[in-house]
């Protein structure tokens, strides 16, 4: 599980190779497009972005009287969904988007098959989350100080699982390598799927997940949860401590999701997409839901949106150079 990935290796050259073409020629055109709305989701079903990605689709699906489907293309930790939305033509594809594939994988590999800053139209932030590290509830360790005790006992037998290299619970592993001071075995998955399947069956110790993810497993016991990544505790788990109040302050770690178009849409229609999202996040029972499982801070303008990319793409090119992560390409 630990050898060269060459699959990931093969796909990336693949998409970088593939040729360009002209983006969502309809929504370009500001022309309403036709036919099923399709919101590729970059990783398998049953994480997070999956599931917000559900959330929204029927209540989009209502305000443009037609449907919107969610469809899944994993690979490449959200690389390859945003390659496919990026050239994609049909004017009728959207991408929930991740903080893999428009922050951190363009820090992490300066050979992307797209430009995380040109080839899109950034729509609007659907939510910020922690993440949550997590363990089996037989766990021998089960708190913060307990985990970095037997980690440092015991250097490089520890395993904690990812939903990929170069994704977002991967770099917050490598932010608490450094912070703690530890050294532990990383285990790529292809999603938080298969990574929460083996947790819970006891093949890996633990992981830093997505709190979306988590958040009905730990309500259902099977997994336990130790700490959260974000600097402020989410107002789902008022009583877990965060990272940076457990001995590692300014520890911060986020997962952050959002609407995510094709290069060169007509500005009206980004506004009208915009607000759409925008007034199905303030539905009592979206709110709900975003709020079950940390979503937390969504909605603004789409230029705010962009900004806040922009900003994240700095911080992780930041991240990754201080902690010299090498992710295989």
């Amino acid at each position: 599980m630990n050898k060269p990935n060459t699959t990931r290796r093969q796909l990336i050259k693949a998409l970088a190779a593939a040729p360009l073409a002209s983006s969502g020629v309809l929504w370009a055109q500001g022309t309403w497009p036709q036919g099923p709305v399709k919101i590729v989701v970059g990783f398998p079903p049953g994480g997070g972005t999956d599931a917000l990605a559900r959330v929204l689709a029927p209540k989009l699906t209502t305000m443009w009287g037609q449907q919107v489907i969610v469809e899944n293309r994993a690979g490449v930790a959200g690389v390859l969904a945003a390659d496919v939305v990026a050239k994609s033509t049909d004017g009728l594809t959207l991408l929930m988007g991740h903080i893999n594939s428009h922050g951190i994988g363009p820090a992490l590999n300066p050979k992307m098959p797209y430009n995380a800053e040109t080839d899109f139209s950034p729509l609007a932030l659907v939510g910020v989350t922690p993440n949550v590290l997590i363990c089996h509830p037989n766990a021998p360790a089960k708190t913060l100080k307990d985990i970095v005790a037997l980690a440092k006992a015991k250097p490089g037998t520890l395993s904690f699982g990812s939903a990929g290299s170069g994704s977002a619970q991967h770099l917050a592993l490598e932010l608490f390598k450094v912070a703690a001071g530890v050294d532990v075995l990383h285990v790529p998955y292809k999603g938080s799927a298969p990574l929460l399947t083996d947790l819970m069956g006891g093949q890996i110790n633990y992981s830093f997940d997505t709190m979306a993810a988590v958040t009905p497993h730990v309500k259902g016991g099977k997994v336990h949860a130790v700490a959260q990544t974000r600097t402020k505790r989410s107002a789902s788990y008022p009583d877990l401590p965060t990272v940076a109040e457990s001995g590692y302050p300014g520890f911060e770690a986020t997962t952050w999701y959002g609407m995510i178009g094709p290069a060169r849409m007509a500005s009206d229609l980004v506004q009208r997409i915009n607000r759409d999202i925008n007034t199905a996040m303030a539905m009592p029972d979206v709110k709900e839901r975003l709020n079950a499982v940390g979503a937390e801070d969504g909605g603004g303008t789409a230029q705010q949106f962009a900004d806040f990319m922009r900003a994240e793409r700095v911080k992780w090119a930041r991240v990754v150079k201080e902690a010299n992560v090498k992710v295989d390409a």
